[in-house]
């Protein structure tokens, strides 16, 4: 099991922008067609072939033989609605497709998705020695996944190991989720400052209207400067900490190198936390789960510098686009002041994670159309699914009802904790935005924005936007903090906050 590079392998992989894709091409002579049979329009969920073998579809080939759709591709990246709805109307709910070089199957109905991740049968495992290629020395050596589906944290655990995992995230996210909590009040007010810091230093060149790139500028450090607050003393305001975090999930020449100081510096904070443990996560996931060694807290903290680095990054950049494009219900949400509920609607649209990682098969199962083998590879899609007429006819974008039933934040045993500390960061980030501008518009057509895509993620490149700063002062009052809170000191986005070092920095370290 590596551990050493397991930062870098799992972070780079959500972006993957230095990835190449895939150019091997479908045979489509050979590609496996059949027509739907009424039944199977109305089967939903999947179906244990042993138990409607007499209802089973003629045999196909084996997923290794079948021709494959690449996953990543034009359409992938930029249009992504048309590329799922071409694998649905030519596969069905489940579509072979190559990802990286690896033949997997890409699950793109709503209902079958959901029953995948809910899982109430024990069909599907995470560990990746259930992956009959892998065990059989099969998969590349230079797979670019790889290291991921190797990394051993929670996501890839199953039965006791995934619960004891897992016990020690919500006991040590609860401090910061639970909002009566001293820690999650403090966060509160230090996202506020991060946020409002971010935004008086982009707005300083252009005075009162300017132009700016709310991704770079914005949505994506952010989550950044949140992780050093989440690591606790030593790591809150860590400079190069930030930085190269900044530099693993850019993915950029120098990303190795990053990583290895990067998976340093999270091995030397556990380690800190083990001896001398503090009010931070590291240290409530120990009290939670004392026989945590190391190495394991070492890999959940890689986990979680790339789940609230790049994903809540891309979320608030995706809310923020969607509320400025119109067409999904987000503006209107956020207009009539349910933030919340923009941030759901942009979550349904365009959820962070398109594809959920990597589960494999336990026995031999139909889903949709398909025999998928025991060992085969599957990856569930949500952002495929909520293009499924069975999810979009109940959530038109025009119903004044929300729709909560959008599978962005999975579901099921492995279900994403930590949702309500991204929806808060995303909340506070997106709310002081549309209150310190009294005017934000792309600068760009929607559909010229620039999307980097991996098998797991969608997040923009860019969000280029021009605004106009409100009148006014540029933050309300500050809450005075209660008798069990430590003042924050104020945001005034001076020569030393770590706002302008972060920036500054980052602005340095491109290429």
């Amino acid at each position: 099991m590596r551990t050493s590079s397991s930062i870098g392998a799992l972070l780079a992989s959500h972006t993957q922008r230095n990835v190449a894709i895939c150019t091997r091409r479908a045979d489509h002579l050979g590609r496996f067609r059949h027509k739907p049979t009424n039944l199977e329009r109305s089967l939903l969920g999947f179906v244990p072939v042993d138990s409607q073998r007499s209802q089973a579809e003629p045999g196909h080939p084996p997923l290794a033989a079948l021709a494959v759709q690449p996953l990543l591709n034009r359409d992938y990246e930029s249009r992504p609605a048309a590329f799922y709805e071409r694998l649905r109307a030519e596969y069905g709910p489940v579509a072979p497709v190559d990802v990286l070089g690896v033949p997997a199957w890409l699950v793109i109905g709503y209902s079958q998705t959901l029953d995948i991740l809910r899982d109430t049968r024990g069909i599907w495992s995470r560990r990746v020695d259930a992956w009959r290629a892998y065990r059989e020395g099969a998969v590349p050596a230079d797979w670019p996944m790889l290291p991921v589906v190797e990394s051993g944290n929670s996501g890839f655990q199953d039965g006791a190991d995934s619960t004891r995992l897992r016990g020690a995230w919500g006991e040590g996210l609860r401090p910061f989720q639970d909002r009566s909590r001293t820690e999650a009040k403090a966060l509160e007010l230090a996202v506020r400052r991060y946020a409002d810091e971010l935004i008086t230093v982009l707005a300083e060149s252009g005075g009162r209207t300017g132009w700016a790139d709310l991704s770079a500028q914005y949505a994506r450090p952010l989550p950044l400067m949140v992780i050093g607050r989440l690591l606790g003393e030593g790591a809150d305001g860590d400079d190069e900490l930030i930085i190269d975090l900044w530099r693993v999930m850019d993915a950029g020449p120098d990303a190795r190198e990053a990583s290895e100081r990067l998976t340093a510096r999270v091995a030397g904070v556990c380690e800190a936390r083990a001896k001398n443990p503090g009010a931070d996560l590291p240290s409530y996931m120990l009290a939670a789960v004392p026989d945590l060694t190391t190495d394991e807290l070492t890999r959940e903290m890689a986990m979680m510098t790339g789940l609230v680095g790049d994903v809540t990054g891309t979320l608030i950049c995706n809310t923020i686009t969607e509320v400025l494009i119109g067409e999904t219900g987000t503006r209107d949400s956020l207009s009539a002041g349910m933030i919340q509920e923009a941030i759901n609607r942009a979550s349904a649209a365009n959820p962070p994670m398109a594809n959920l990682a990597f589960r494999w098969a336990k026995a031999d199962v139909r889903v949709g159309r398909f025999q998928i083998a025991a060992g085969d590879p599957v990856l569930v899609s949500p952002a495929a699914a909520h293009l499924d007429p069975a999810f979009t006819r109940t959530s038109s974008p025009d119903s004044i009802y929300s729709s909560r039933a959008h599978l962005a934040w999975g579901a099921g045993p492995h279900a994403c904790l930590g949702r309500d500390l991204a929806t808060t960061v995303t909340t506070i980030a997106v709310e002081r935005l549309f209150e310190r501008f009294s005017a934000l518009r792309l600068a760009l057509p929607a559909d010229q924005l620039p999307w980097r895509s991996s098998p797991l993620m969608r997040g923009l490149r860019s969000l280029p936007v021009t605004y106009e700063l409100a009148d006014g002062p540029p933050e309300p009052p500050a809450r005075p903090p209660a008798a069990d809170e430590e003042p924050e000191p104020p945001s005034d986005g001076g020569p030393n906050s770590l706002a302008r070092r972060v920036l500054r920095m980052m602005r340095l370290s491109q290429p």
